[in-house]
């Protein structure tokens, strides 16, 4: 696809060298369920989408969790993505805007629900319904969370909540480059399963 050599790109044979063909050729790979490609794209894009999760939320707590559901659906859906409608990073970007701004909808539903609901008898069974789905996704994603070991767990948040390289965490947990990258793959394959299994 592109036509620049200023840079190399890791692990990407015979698709260009830039970072934006590089991301491209690593979500066709994933498409096809390559394990090692994801963990490459996941060092490329985790960052930026919780950025931008962020800038949406403006909740910490709320962005990690938006951004982990994110990486999760880029892992089961990225045989979805088209380079001929766009980049790969727009399609990643995409995803992490429409989960934020979800989030944000889902928010402001259930604040404009119990405001509604003072004023009534009670609410409408498919606005309870709506909610508490809500409330279980969370509750689905926290508990998935708690069942990752104690390093994936670490490396996860580190990336989430600072917005960590691989290379920052494994130096702030004090292990290997190595060791962090197979333990965040690993992380959310299992998030993936457990949440796939559980929907």
């Amino acid at each position: 696809m592109g036509t620049g050599h200023a840079r190399s790109a890791p692990r990407q044979r015979g698709r260009g060298t830039g970072p934006r063909d590089e991301l491209t050729a690593l979500l066709e790979r994933v498409a096809r369920g390559d394990e090692p490609a994801f963990a490459r794209v996941y060092d490329l894009v985790a960052a930026p989408v919780y950025g931008l999760v962020l800038r949406v939320l403006r909740d910490p707590a709320q962005a990690e969790e938006v951004a982990q559901e994110v990486l999760v659906e880029l892992w089961r859906t990225a045989s979805r993505f088209d380079p001929e409608r766009g980049s790969a990073m727009a399609y990643v970007m995409t995803l992490a805007h429409r989960r934020a701004v979800d989030r944000v909808r889902s928010a402001q539903a259930a604040a404009d629900r119990e405001e509604r609901a003072h004023r009534a008898s009670g609410p409408a069974f498919d606005e309870v319904a709506e909610e508490v789905e809500a409330r279980m996704e969370r509750e689905r994603v926290r508990r998935c969370l708690g069942g990752l070991t104690e390093l994936q767990r670490e490396s996860v948040t580190l990336a989430y909540y600072g917005g960590y390289t691989y290379r920052e965490v494994a130096g702030l947990l004090k292990v290997s480059l190595g060791t962090v990258k197979t333990r965040m793959r690993d992380g959310l394959i299992r998030m993936r399963d457990c949440l796939g299994v559980e929907r």
